[in-house]
């Protein structure tokens, strides 16, 4: 009697779905199609001789003979991994730069797949404003960015669209005609140009109460009751609101998440595919 084996394409298909919670978001992670992920895993479930994935119009979830095996094939791919990685010179390093304004509760989950995917790469990370974040990318400073879209460049791969907001604790006291206080970031900071250019607009006074070093700082300030913080609703922590309808501020409309790359390594190309397929995800499940 003949040993079933598990193949190594396969049990990575099923943890991507599992991870991602669907076959498109791994099928753009793994740079192939929905029906050809669909059908590795159809083959695994053949070899193990059980259902592993329940699959529906809404949502993939896992049976409990798949919960199960989730332990087992992430130890499998572990091990690999470490096989695989065991066999190269020298480990290499993903370079890459995130918007303070795009970086929200995404980063988190971003950085734990893009390690289970590519344990074996080295990552690089630079917060920053997207303006110098893309000055670094076009002098070859960075392999790839996360970045609000700037004016009229061209290229990239979208991410996401955010809504943009006035974010105050409900603690705030401001009565319409006084000065708006905002927190926000150091020019250039683009989030806080577009915020002063529809307040100028709309003739609506401001200050400065509060200009932080990063998206964390000025979120703090708005929570502590200081000021107003305009960002994304993505990025907006608990505790926070949009008084801006309530108030009668401009809206600020919207803006693009774009991911920059020009990488050609094999192993950097598919740690950017799981990377944007995993932001994707969590924006979705957001």
């Amino acid at each position: 009697m003949m040993t079933a084996t598990l193949d190594i394409a396969t049990v990575q298909a099923f943890l991507l779905v599992a991870e991602l919670q669907g076959f498109t978001r791994a099928a753009e992670a793994l740079g192939t199609t929905q029906a050809a992920v669909s059908m590795k895993l159809q083959r695994l479930e053949a070899v193990l001789g059980k259902r592993l994935v329940e699959r529906s119009p809404r949502a993939v979830r896992l049976t409990a003979e798949g919960t199960v095996f989730l332990d087992s094939a992430r130890a499998l791919m572990q091990a690999h991994d470490r096989a695989v990685s065991g066999q190269q010179p020298a480990r290499q390093q993903l370079s890459l730069g995130i918007s303070d304004h795009a970086a929200g509760p995404e980063l988190v989950p971003l950085l734990e797949r893009l390690h289970l995917v590519s344990p074996q790469l080295a990552l690089a990370v630079t917060i920053d404003f997207s303006r110098a974040l893309l000055d670094a990318y076009d002098g070859g400073e960075l392999d790839a960015v996360i970045v609000r879209q700037e004016g009229s460049r061209r290229g990239g791969e979208k991410l996401t669209e955010d809504e943009f907001g006035w974010y105050a604790s409900p603690r705030l006291q401001w009565r319409r005609g006084a000065s708006l206080p905002l927190a926000t970031l150091a020019p250039p900071c683009g989030v806080r140009a577009l915020a002063v250019r529809a307040l100028d607009k709309a003739g609506i006074g401001w200050n400065e109460a509060f200009v932080g070093g990063g998206v964390t700082a000025a979120a703090a300030a708005a929570l502590a009751g200081l000021a107003i913080a305009p960002m994304a609703r993505r990025i907006a922590p608990l505790g926070l609101v949009d008084i801006g309808p309530a108030q009668g501020l401009p809206r600020l409309g919207s803006s693009k998440v774009m991911l920059h790359s020009k990488v050609s390594d094999p192993l950097k190309l598919a740690a950017l595919r799981t990377l944007a397929a995993t932001f994707r995800s969590v924006v979705a499940a957001g």
